[in-house]
């Protein structure tokens, strides 16, 4: 009973961190009828909305699509309710095609597999299976929040050296992330390749370069952002900074760098290959 306490206070306070990040940045905005507040209310809706189904039917499978749509919806409605700019258009696009392109990734994905393992034990109870979407609705607010800001700014989008800069790095990021994911897939659709560890193209260079895209992705698109902020609105500069710690510590990396030990930390091939390849950063 006092987990369940815990996981439904913890499920409030991250919709409460989210909405108070939101007023700070509510500040310099346009629109008299749009508030980055109102929207991240929205985004923990959807999440909450459609935990019910999936918890009655005990599935995740259309979790990951969730948080994809939010961030389209997101998007969407932020440059609706804002003044549209090609700079605009070109972030709200950018955050969008990596959206949809990792929410149809990961859908395809646990739907081959049948499941989603991390999620056997969480599903079976109510306050635990609402806190993993509510913490879905914060992952959504945090990233999102800092382009949110600047698209919604009185200035919206500037277009000068940063914005480039940044776009340069999103692109960078997404293509290491897209080409990653293609060289996994090529190799464990090899029928040799199961239940061994990848080595080959960029996971030569990095035991997770997917990471390494979308940690590089959300850093551009934070540059592409901070000329349309000021004062609190500073604050969402947190998003990248976010983005890392949760795929380094607490998702992503954490749970494969565990996943790799459990299978194949007993052969000499793996004990090499993480002694000379990093964790994230390429090693030239």
């Amino acid at each position: 009973m006092v987990k369940k306490i815990i996981q439904i206070l913890i499920s409030l306070f991250v919709f409460g961190l989210c909405l108070f990040l939101a007023t700070l940045a509510d500040t310099n905005i346009v629109s008299d009828n749009f508030s980055l507040k109102m929207l991240i209310f929205y985004i923990f809706l959807i999440q909450w909305l459609v935990f019910v189904p999936c918890f009655i039917l005990r599935t995740e499978k259309i979790y990951d699509l969730t948080g994809s749509f939010s961030y389209v919806f997101a998007i969407i409605f932020v440059l609706y309710n804002s003044s549209l700019s090609i700079p605009s258009l070109i972030l709200g696009a950018a955050i969008i095609f990596w959206a949809v392109r990792l929410g149809v990734f990961l859908f395809f994905r646990i739907k081959k597999a049948g499941e989603d393992k991390r999620f056997k034990e969480i599903k079976q109870s109510p306050t635990r299976f609402f806190l993993a979407w509510s913490l879905q609705g914060m992952w959504v607010s945090i990233c999102s929040l800092c382009a949110l800001t600047a698209i919604a700014s009185e200035s919206g989008v500037v277009e000068n050296i940063y914005f480039y800069t940044g776009l340069l790095i999103y692109i960078a990021g997404i293509s290491i992330e897209i080409i990653a994911d293609k060289q996994k897939i090529r190799f464990r659709s090899l029928e040799k390749n199961k239940d061994t560890f990848i080595t080959s193209g960029l996971w030569s260079k990095s035991r997770h370069p997917n990471y390494l895209g979308e940690i590089l992705l959300w850093f551009g698109i934070s540059v592409m952002s901070i000329s349309s902020l000021s004062g609190f609105q500073y604050i969402t500069l947190i998003s990248p900074v976010f983005s890392y710690i949760l795929i380094v510590y607490v998702s992503g990396v954490r749970i494969l760098e565990e996943s790799g030990r459990e299978k194949w930390g007993h052969l000499d091939s793996y004990k090499e290959y993480i002694k000379n390849t990093p964790v994230l950063f390429f090693k030239l």
